[in-house]
């Protein structure tokens, strides 16, 4: 009988170079998940790794991901502004239109309104002193001469009517377009124009349009001989002060001398603003406006006069994200809210706006426990958003009908609108379809970039740091350049 078989051993030596080489796989470590030219800009510019945020994945497999803590909720400074974007272009269609209405509220006999005209605003994002010209022109030419009642403020689209009485002004630059808040009228953006120059001895400064009733005192504006490229340095807050004809804007600071500027401000009662404009132009068309001008609803018996329509919503929208435009952006937020099937029974239109949101992310299975809304545009200190949050509506985007709109409308790298000068002489040149952001803690850049193969991308990268605007910026860029160089 044969002894049983034994089972072969292995030799020492070869025994000894598997154990090494288990050993020397458990001791590699792994993968750096950052690319080496962003650790390296990192290192750079001595920012921490955890100050990143990012995910970036071509389309056609978002399987193959550049990711680090793309979970974590982070500030997306204006970056937040392709989330109202996403959604309008959806749920309003390129398409929508706001529109601003007159109405007259009264018998109409022999040109005389026996009551008030109503101005009444529908979410108009160009209604400027051109538009109110041509829609009180209209009314002229259906045959009102005399108004008895007034004129009647209607911005009752949305609730609170008017967000600015409401909220403390975002920082010390309340007067500057960039803080404005929108209302459902939003009669030129409710900013007026201050055109200001130094001459030889003194400063001087004129509203454009001149309305009656509104003036400026540059008397205490002193000449400076800063650049006329820094004259926002020499910038003091002024004061309005309200006078019986109307109100007075005192300036402060100093001014550049030989340096003339026009910058329109937001800092004259939209009230005020209103009823002087209204009726300088009633007057020039020789019309008579009796009676106060007053906010408040229009009576459900009033008559449509004229309608003037704001361009398709693409089109504006391309502007305040070529721009970041707060305010428009903003305006988009809140039609959202206005236009929510049961926006009844929200307390405010902004609530309802983000219910709007959440139910698109829902419907399209993106979670959004990371997503924390207040205005819509970014400019806050408490939004919030994760990159895989964002990145995964640019991905369902990509794919819908309006995905030409938005991306067409996102700023092109080294070309135009807030990136018209960075990513110049880099891959990413014209390759890069990139939203930026900026806070005083925070940057970022989202949307789509072509690689060096030219396969689409979807990139969302966002810093959060004290030194973010100072040092995150290359970061962000070295980041785009690789990816574009990718083949």
């Amino acid at each position: 009988m044969r002894p049983p078989m034994k089972p072969p051993t292995r030799s020492l030596p070869a025994a000894l170079l598997a154990l090494s080489l288990l050993a020397g796989c458990a001791s590699t470590p792994p993968a750096d998940p950052l690319p080496a030219p962003v650790r390296a800009e990192l290192s750079k510019q001595g920012l921490p790794d955890s100050a990143l945020a990012l995910l970036a994945f071509p389309l056609d497999a978002p399987q193959r991901r550049i990711e680090w803590q793309a979970e974590r909720p982070v500030s997306p400074a204006s970056t937040m502004k392709i989330v109202t974007g996403i959604v309008a272009l959806d749920r309003l269609g390129p398409n929508w239109r706001g529109r601003s209405e007159l109405l007259a509220a009264g018998a109409l006999q022999d040109g005389v309104l026996d009551g008030p005209l109503v101005l009444r605003g529908g979410a108009h994002a160009a209604f400027d002193w051109g538009a109110l010209a041509t829609l009180l022109r209209e009314a002229r030419e259906a045959g009102v001469q005399t108004v008895r009642g007034g004129l009647l403020i209607d911005r009752t689209r949305f609730q609170p009517a008017r967000e600015d009485l409401d909220e403390p002004p975002f920082d010390d630059a309340a007067e500057f377009p960039y803080n404005t808040r929108p209302d459902a009228l939003n009669l030129n953006g409710n900013l007026l124009t201050l055109v200001l120059e130094g001459g030889r001895d003194a400063v001087s400064a004129r509203w454009s349009p001149a309305w009656p009733g509104i003036g400026v005192d540059a008397s205490k504006l002193t000449l400076s001989a800063e650049p006329c490229a820094k004259w926002e340095e020499g910038w003091k807050p002024p004061t309005v002060r309200a006078h019986a004809a109307g109100v007075m804007v005192e300036l402060a600071g100093s001014f550049p001398r030989g340096c003339k500027q026009r910058q329109a401000l937001n800092l004259i009662e939209r009230d005020v603003l209103v009823a002087q404009a209204v009726r300088q132009l009633w007057s020039e068309l020789g019309g008579r406006l009796d009676g106060e001008v007053r906010a408040a609803s229009a009576p459900p018996a009033a008559q449509l006069l004229a309608t003037h329509w704001a361009p398709p919503l693409a089109e504006w929208l391309r502007g305040a994200m070529k721009r970041s435009d707060n305010p428009l952006t903003r305006l988009a937020y809140l039609q959202l809210g206005s236009l929510h099937p049961e926006a009844a029974r929200f307390a405010s239109t902004r609530g309802a706006a983000d219910a709007q949101v959440r139910d698109w992310l829902r419907e399209h299975g993106i979670a959004d426990q990371a997503l924390v809304l207040d205005n819509g545009s970014g400019l806050s200190r408490s939004e919030r958003l994760s990159p895989a949050l964002l990145a995964g509506m640019l991905r369902v985007a990509s794919a819908k009908p309006f995905a030409p709109e938005l991306m067409v409308g996102l700023p092109l790298a080294g070309v135009d609108g807030t990136l018209s000068r960075r990513m110049k002489g880099t891959p990413a040149e014209g390759q890069a379809r990139l939203k930026t952001g900026t806070l005083r803690d925070a940057v970022g850049l989202a949307g789509y970039l072509k690689d060096g193969a030219g396969r689409p991308w979807v990139v969302v990268a966002l810093i959060n740091h004290d030194q973010a605007p100072a040092k995150g910026r290359p970061v962000l860029d070295a980041l785009m350049a690789h990816l574009a160089a990718i083949k």
